[in-house]
């Protein structure tokens, strides 16, 4: 290929000059193109050099996979518990620690590698910042495989359900702060927005076993951390399960947490409905036995069972536009672990999460874990809805996030 390009170039003097020279090196020219050939032609690595956007410096990209065990399931072996981890890190890594990124429910690592209107996403966003950068699919789900056979059941979200309370609440008013969203691009997240349908098209199936979800990720969390070492975990929604999870068993690992509108509030789900009384308890048991997960923590006094939590109901919400928070009752136990590692959670103005994050922050502090609050409205970032990671100001976003891990002790 190069030979002939460079005839190409040069023309038919080129030509007459290739045709004199010696045989010998007619042999080297011969060789050097069966290199080329073989260079194309060889199988893709799993890891590679890319171009950065904007002609910012490379980033090496890889994959790997971490957890899994062989399973004998009807008549055949198969490979259950594996989780996908796509790396990207910056030619030279300036920053400490490595960052973690774990997508919500339906979603995928796809949420942190663009926006659906075409934009770099947050992990090119922090390796632009030197940060070496590690994104999964969770258990069960995406590149990890999606089983049912193994796994069970699945379930998936439907457009409203999306439009709702992630894009378009704007139009739904479910809750207090929804009409000030204004990040989604082009306008409501509805059928027929560009980004959105684009966003709808990365949903993708999820497990329906909530705790079964907990069971399954936070072992392969806990592998990804003992391959590559301590790190900080960036976890959004549902994902805040495990970060808290991980960062309890093992707290000599977890540097930090960021966790963007974790998944809650404390122990019990909530219904939203829109008007002055906005929101309902869901269902009578415990969404999160252990108050912001599903399997146990480390307490102390320790915990036996869930029933050994008392839990009690505020009798006003923090602030207007919140609900009333559940918390522990006496006696109130700790989370040693968690107390360890430094954590902070991070609000958007016009998500449905503003009206219950307050909660697990005094869930936490109530615990001895007093983790930072970053509400983005005060940190002039207006508008955004839970998707911030898709939004319009997403770099503005990452970069609060950014400015919060950079202030940690090294």
């Amino acid at each position: 290929m190069v030979a002939t390009q460079g005839i190409s170039r040069h023309g038919a003097r080129a030509g007459q000059v290739v045709r004199k020279r010696s045989s010998r090196h007619r042999a080297r020219l011969a060789a050097a193109l069966v290199a080329s050939l073989a260079a194309l032609l060889a199988p893709a690595p799993s890891s590679a050099t890319e171009d950065a956007p904007a002609g910012g410096p490379p980033t090496v990209a890889g994959y790997f996979y971490v957890g899994g065990r062989y399973e004998r399931v009807a008549d055949k072996t198969v490979m259950v518990g594996q989780m996908f981890v796509q790396s990207r890190r910056p030619a030279t890594v300036t920053q400490p620690w490595p960052v973690v990124m774990v997508h919500g429910i339906s979603q995928t690592g796809v949420n942190f590698l663009g926006t659906p209107d075409g934009r770099p996403g947050w992990a090119q966003r922090f390796v632009e910042k030197g940060f070496a950068v590690y994104i999964v699919d969770q258990v069960g789900r995406g590149r990890s495989g999606t089983n049912p056979e193994v796994y069970g059941p699945y379930a998936r979200f439907s457009t409203r359900a999306l439009e709702e309370t992630y894009t378009a609440q704007e139009l739904y008013d479910l809750f207090p702060q929804a009409k000030l969203h204004t990040q989604w691009p082009g306008g409501p997240g509805v059928q027929g927005n560009a980004a959105f349908d684009q966003f709808f098209a990365s949903q993708v199936p999820y497990l329906a076993g909530a705790q079964q979800t907990e069971e399954l990720v936070d072992p392969a969390l806990i592998a990804l951390l003992d391959k590559i070492g301590p790190a900080v975990l960036v976890t959004h929604g549902q994902a805040g399960l495990f970060g808290w999870a991980v960062s309890d068993a093992r707290p000599d690992l977890v540097k930090a947490h960021v966790a963007v509108e974790p998944n809650g509030p404390p122990f019990f789900d909530v219904r939203l409905r829109g008007g002055k009384d906005f929101y309902e308890k869901s269902g009578d048991g415990r969404a999160r036995a252990y108050g912001i997960t599903r399997v146990p923590l480390t307490f102390d006094p320790p915990v036996k069972s869930p029933e050994d939590l008392v839990v009690m109901q505020a009798k006003a919400p923090a602030a207007e536009g919140r609900i009333r928070c559940w918390l522990q009752g006496e006696p109130v136990r700790s989370l040693p672990n968690l107390a360890r590692v430094p954590a902070v959670i991070v609000t958007a103005e016009a998500s449905f999460r503003t009206a219950v994050d307050d909660c697990t922050t005094a869930f936490l502090a109530q615990a001895g874990a007093r983790p930072d609050s970053l509400k983005l409205a005060e940190a002039g970032l207006r508008g955004n809805g839970h998707m911030m990671m898709l939004e319009k100001n997403s770099d503005a976003v990452a970069d609060a996030l950014i400015g919060w891990i950079a202030a940690r002790p090294r």
